[in-house]
């Protein structure tokens, strides 16, 4: 089955998470692919642009893929994409980006947990009006949203709820990553997040001194995605 991770902003912990789940499934038992269609950020490598987030997501990936098909569009400066392709004159349309995804999603069955990690949040601009959520919409897969808990995590979580739903698309479940470990009544907020929001929890991961993915899926449920 494959499914949309997005979050409520861009460092929620969107390939933490991604990555946390693709390890609990793992250690279940079950076929793991984590995929990472645009990253901007990543390094020069004598084997070309590396990304941190997508080599997460590969390292928690039972079924192995070249780079390249992993993550197909990759940018060095760590800026917009929607800029960055703009300056190298990179085409990072919805059709575009669909088209290089489809040789990682070729031949994938329901049982293989398949996660497609996107950057920034749902509105992620692709240029001329474009946006990252157009290709989840046209794939037509559920989706995970992480929240990144903090000040103001509330009003990101609803928002974000809101126009996935309004996309035509659902959401499968979501995620408590607390980003900020001093944020004030966190209990409160987090028992508000479970009023506000319509989709399961998959779990609360607390703020760890020890940012391991091991540890992190811990506190993580899989059993409501198929």
């Amino acid at each position: 089955m494959i499914y949309f991770v997005t979050g409520t902003d861009t460092d929620c912990g969107k390939t933490f998470i991604s990555s946390a789940l693709l390890n609990l499934a793992k250690e279940l038992g079950r076929a793991t692919l984590g995929l990472k269609p645009i990253a901007s950020g990543c390094e020069r490598t004598e084997r070309g642009l590396r990304n941190s987030d997508a080599l997460s997501l590969m390292a928690q990936s039972s079924i192995k893929l070249d780079y390249a098909l992993v993550n197909p569009v990759s940018f060095e400066p760590a800026i917009a994409p929607h800029i960055a392709a703009n300056q190298a004159d990179v085409d990072i349309s919805p059709e575009s980006i669909l088209n290089r995804l489809s040789g990682a999603l070729e031949g994938l069955n329901d049982s293989e947990l398949c996660i497609i990690e996107g950057a920034g949040g749902w509105r992620l601009p692709l240029g001329e009006g474009r946006y990252l959520s157009e290709v989840v919409q046209q794939l037509s897969v559920p989706v995970i949203l992480v929240v990144g808990v903090k000040l103001g995590c509330l009003n990101h979580a609803v928002l974000t709820q809101e126009v996935i739903k309004a996309d035509g698309l659902e959401i499968a479940g979501w995620v408590a990553n607390i980003v900020d470990g001093d944020t004030r009544c966190l209990q409160e907020n987090l028992d508000s997040l479970q009023e506000l929001m319509s989709a399961p929890c998959l779990g609360v991961v607390p703020h760890l001194h020890d940012v391991s993915i091991e540890t992190a899926a811990a506190y993580l449920d899989v059993d409501v995605l198929k």
